[in-house]
């Protein structure tokens, strides 16, 4: 078992350093190119950009060619002259300018808002989609941590069982010190399968996410920004992206709210028709032009625009409550994140002085069993004692990783 234990460990790392190595940012940043749901938040900013285009012909002229050929079964003639030919070809150009067009202008200005509301939202999703990628970073090296804490753990199991068994064969030990001894080191093994096991998983996660085709290996440090004041970091909430896509929002819906007037304006359209009639009627020459100017009054509807407009007002009361709910949530966070931080950081301290403890403990114990003073009980209530206390020590550097990446996020600095 030991040597397959052994085995996978060689193999695992073999295929780690062969295993292409990102940093942070470059994770981060392949992601932010890769990832389907930031392409997709891009693609959304380039269709509203289209729609903009789309709204704006409204308000612009517009150029229409018509060409129409008819067969008739004989000429038409009226006192003896041809009023309509057997063949006929008319042809005209329909050149349609508005002049007055207040609703679509409007319409034209509300497009051009749902694109900063759709480009505040591709900030928010990609955000998100770097904090998924900066969790899973941060996982990995944790884990990676944890797994180094255990084999040091099993390197001094399996010396301490080699010991006990030494003692046996010499005739001054016994046969429950070997197996107590040979029990921790299949301890130790057991987790360190499982440790590799999800050491795996998380790269492939991480591969994901990057959109990468395979798993992704971490380098072995992750540098974070230092955290700031609490103040300082409550004052950046404003510069969140999904604060910025809820204002943008608020904007957008008084916007519509500010031009609801435009539904009660008229509609001024100047056509020009120039045209072409062969053979001419006697209404139509050869070749002329007509020019209209065409005025559309809206007088009454049914209701539709008394709606429309209450309508407007509750989405414009509804976007204020939701950045009010955005901002609330956002302070909440960074309080949070900043107490987590310190926290952590305490936490962090006083592991680390724990496994120092702890690892003085084995070392004691051990010298004390070799020198026949207690048994091993001691020495392998030690080890676990050590064991545990390095696991915490690799958790709470984690933890410290992970509340100073909450607080960078909470307050729109990441990425």
């Amino acid at each position: 078992m030991r040597s397959l234990v052994f085995l996978a460990l060689g193999l695992w790392a073999s295929t780690s350093s062969a295993m292409e190595r990102v940093s942070l940012d470059m994770a981060v940043r392949r992601a932010l190119e890769r990832n389907p749901s930031a392409r997709v938040a891009q693609a959304e900013v380039r269709r509203a950009e289209a729609v903009v285009r789309e709204v704006r012909s409204t308000s612009l002229p517009t150029l229409i060619g018509n060409g129409t050929y008819t067969r008739l079964d004989n000429d038409r003639v009226l006192s003896g002259r041809v009023i309509a030919g057997v063949d006929q070809l008319a042809a005209n150009l329909t050149l349609s300018v508005p002049l007055i067009n207040p609703k679509g202008w409007a319409a034209w200005s509300h497009a051009e808002d749902n694109v900063a509301v759709v480009r505040s939202s591709e900030g928010e999703a990609r955000r998100q989609v770097a904090y998924a990628v900066a969790r899973a970073y941060l996982s990995i090296v944790a884990q990676r941590r944890v797994l180094e804490a255990m084999e040091r753990a099993m390197v001094t199991a399996k010396a301490h069982a080699a010991f006990a068994g030494q003692r046996l064969a010499g005739g001054v030990g016994n046969r429950l010190d070997v197996v107590r001894a040979e029990q921790e080191v299949a301890v130790d093994e057991a987790q360190i399968q499982l440790l590799i096991a999800s050491i795996v998983r998380l790269r492939e996660a991480l591969g994901v996410l990057a959109g990468a085709e395979g798993p992704l290996e971490v380098e072995d440090a992750a540098t974070l920004s230092q955290p700031q004041s609490l103040g300082a970091a409550l004052a950046e909430t404003d510069q969140r992206t999904d604060v910025a896509a809820a204002r943008a929002r608020l904007r957008a819906a008084e916007h519509v709210v500010r031009d609801t007037w435009t539904d009660y304006g008229p509609l001024l359209t100047a056509i020009g028709q120039p045209f072409y009639q062969n053979p001419p009627s006697l209404v139509l020459p050869l070749t002329g032009w007509q020019a209209q100017l065409v005025l559309t009054l809206p007088l009454y509807d049914g209701g539709l625009r008394y709606g429309l407009m209450r309508e407007r007002k509750e989405l414009s009361e509804e976007a204020r409550i939701g950045l009010e709910a955005t901002l609330r949530q956002a302070r909440s966070e960074v309080r949070g994140s900043f107490e987590a931080m310190r926290r952590a950081d305490d936490s962090l301290v006083a592991s680390r002085e724990a496994a120092r403890l702890a690892r003085t403990a084995e070392e004691l114990a051990t010298l004390a069993y070799r020198a026949g003073a207690t048994t091993n009980l001691e020495v392998i209530d030690a080890e676990r004692r050590a064991r545990d206390a390095e696991t915490l020590v690799a958790v709470a550097e984690d933890t410290a990783r992970q509340a100073r990446l909450d607080l960078l996020v909470a307050t729109g600095r990441f990425p």
